[in-house]
């Protein structure tokens, strides 16, 4: 329940740093932070809300100077809880910032849990519950894509669109109640045919913005790609190269990378996490198959796997088993060692695998590597997405989901002639479920699993 008491937290990250600062928020922040701030000798008076004032914090225990700060009071409801509020800005230093909040909460102040202050900022009705967790994938994101789609939904992109789709819902979900209330008043109800129209036009609006969400969730979180192959065909090679720098160690010897290897690389504003894995084959080195079950368990787990092949050798039984274990997952075929004699009958390949993405590159020489990175990028969001909202959370899809499969069930009431308190009991399933995105209708477990992902001190 939320409690109108006042709490502080450290609101920048840990560890140290050239500043850092403790924030407070409630009913008495002003109260605790100014009882422990000394003015600029010579300065006095109220303090204005939103502006800087420097000073000392003094420890009230010692009555000794703990640390030189810049303070800030924003009273309510000009701030981001829109309670009263007071940041001290202090020096960065992991003691010191620590013995800033201490004295903040020996003062009354109750340290803040997870998300709180973002949590007190949606219930007292400065955003509404899509705009605070939109403030968490701003924190998270890792692109400039990822950072877009959030400032989108924090300024209320997403909220203004659910609102409008769920005035044009009350329209007709009004209709439909009223003509049960007074069916002796001969209400004049919409036509059933345009009644199904509308109900039709408001679940594709939905369908259209559902279908966002894998791409929206790879901008938002990146893609997990898993680079397999058997043994000596260049893998860690190809991870090298696209990262510019000797990350795995390359030998002419098969069976070298016996972990899976991670790193990072940005497509374009696409966050990829690559996977070098070890080579696919059997075995009877008991860490090396260790190794080749961890590759398959990447496999598994990888939005997108790219399968390395050797041009310069014929194909490999190896090979076919790893094209194999492959074969259900969106996939890119890359043939390495173009800077070699061919071997490998590519033609032949392409043949017997007639959907299959190939490309050819070498990894040593860095040739076709930009092509590589334009068709991995093509193979993982399929397309670019041009709507007004994408989808990047799976809370707001999972409700847009029943709210699209209670309108479904709507349409089939009428179609089916059953009585009017059926449709009007899906049409009202389809409301909650948009209301449920933005906040209208909650509950503390909702919150809670909101909130808890946020870090304290925001």
């Amino acid at each position: 329940m939320y409690e109108q008491d006042t709490i502080a937290a450290i609101a920048t990250p840990v560890g140290e740093g050239a500043v850092a600062i403790v924030r407070v928020s409630g009913p008495d922040a002003e109260r605790i932070a100014t009882s422990v701030f000394v003015r600029t000798e010579g300065k006095n008076g109220k303090l204005a809300s939103h502006q800087l004032y420097h000073g000392r914090i003094r420890d009230p225990k010692s009555n000794k100077f703990l640390d030189e700060v810049l303070l800030t009071v924003m009273r309510k409801p000009r701030s981001y809880t829109c309670e009263d509020v007071v940041e001290v800005h202090c020096h960065g230093g992991a003691f010191i910032v620590r013995r800033v909040l201490e004295i903040m909460l020996s003062q009354g102040a109750r340290h803040a849990e997870p998300g709180e202050f973002t949590q007190r900022a949606f219930l007292n009705g400065r955003v509404d519950l899509a705009q605070a967790e939109a403030v968490l994938d701003l924190i998270r994101a890792r692109t400039e894509k990822g950072v877009e789609l959030a400032i989108d939904h924090a300024s209320g992109k997403l909220s203004q669109w659910v609102h409008d789709l769920r005035e044009e819902l009350l329209d007709i979900l009004v209709q439909v109640e009223a003509a049960i209330d007074f069916p002796e008043e001969e209400i004049e109800l919409l036509q059933q045919s345009e009644l199904i129209g509308k109900i039709d036009s408001l679940r594709s609006k939905i369908d259209e913005i559902i279908a966002t969400y894998d791409w929206g969730r790879l901008l938002r979180d990146g893609a997990r790609v898993c680079i397999c192959g058997r043994p000596n065909v260049g893998k860690s090679s190809l991870l090298n190269a696209l990262l510019g720098e000797q990350r795995v160690i390359v030998t002419p010897f098969p069976g070298t990378t016996r972990d899976v290897i991670e790193d990072m690389i940005n497509l374009n504003g696409l966050s990829v996490v690559l996977w070098d894995t070890a080579g696919i084959r059997l075995t009877e080195d008991q860490v090396e198959r260790f190794g080749v079950e961890l590759s398959l368990k990447h496999v598994e787990k990888a939005d997108a796997v790219v399968v390395v092949l050797d041009g310069s050798a014929e194909m490999t039984d190896d090979d076919l088993r790893c094209l194999q274990s492959t074969e259900n997952k969106k996939r890119l075929i890359v043939i390495n060692k173009s800077d070699l004699p061919q071997t490998l009958n590519i033609v032949k390949l392409g043949q017997s695998i007639p959907t299959a993405n190939l490309i050819q590159i070498s990894a040593k020489r860095g040739i076709g590597l930009d092509n590589f990175r334009k068709s991995l990028r093509e193979l993982l969001l399929s397309q670019e997405v041009e709507m007004p909202i994408v989808l990047t959370n799976l809370r707001h899809k999972s409700a847009l989901v029943t709210a699209s499969q209670a309108l479904e069930a709507a349409v089939h009431s009428l179609k089916s002639n059953c009585a009017q308190e059926f449709v009007a009991l899906n049409l009202q399933e389809a409301k909650e479920r948009l209301e449920e995105i933005i906040g209208k209708i909650t509950s503390d477990n909702i919150l809670e699993q909101v909130f808890s992902r946020f870090c304290i001190g925001k």
